[in-house]
């Protein structure tokens, strides 16, 4: 998912605003936001959580699963039981009453799998928003104490997007694109043990 700096609905003023800049001596800065964001171990930390999650919420769904299949294999056994010519009249009642019972228990347990289900999907959705949102605040602190330190006058997302798809920044030097040292400076913390590797590393052990 694409992380903007600059939303696209300030499109149009940046380009009017850019005509005025160019007049004045300022200092520009470009990060590509995409890039950092899958760079950050962090981020795969988090991707490995919600996979972890992920996994315990299929789980516990599938174990309902196999109790409901179950059950409804019990009452086709029960269907075919009644269909005996000679099977006693009491047995049929005894085994039609049986066969109703399971048949609102399988019921029940549907109604129980389909809300389980949209719990942990929303489970899931909220914890990956909250990890999500906590690495977008780190990357943006960075790279606020980056602007000030060296006094950028502005600074944009290089892999923004605007409202008709096509790149907000379509030509840039390279010399202006401090996403590097933003991501160096995010991974300088992981630890020598963490399991974690950025996507860019996983390829390269590929």
């Amino acid at each position: 998912m694409k992380i903007n700096l600059i939303l696209p609905s300030l499109v149009a003023t940046f380009v009017i605003a850019m005509g005025s800049l160019a007049q004045a001596d300022t200092k520009i800065g470009l990060v590509d936001m995409n890039k950092i964001f899958s760079s950050y171990y962090k981020t795969e930390q988090a991707k490995k959580r919600i996979d972890e999650a992920q996994s315990v919420a299929q789980k516990e769904l599938q174990d309902l699963v196999d109790v409901f299949n179950k059950n409804l294999d019990a009452i086709r056994k029960l269907n075919e039981e009644l269909n005996k010519p000679e099977l006693s009249k009491e047995a049929k009642e005894k085994k039609a009453k049986e066969r109703d019972e399971k048949a609102e228990e399988s019921k029940r347990q549907e109604k129980e799998i389909v809300e389980l289900r949209q719990r942990r999907l929303k489970d899931l959705q909220d914890q990956a928003g909250r990890m999500r949102a906590g690495i977008v605040e780190e990357i943006r602190k960075l790279v606020n104490e980056k602007v000030k330190s060296d006094q950028y006058d502005l600074v944009l997302d290089k892999s923004g997007m605007s409202a008709n798809g096509v790149e907000i920044v379509l030509y840039s030097k390279d010399s202006a694109d401090f996403s590097d040292d933003i991501i160096k400076t995010l991974n300088a913390s992981k630890p020598k043990d963490a399991a974690a590797s950025s996507p860019a590393e996983s390829r390269k052990t590929k």
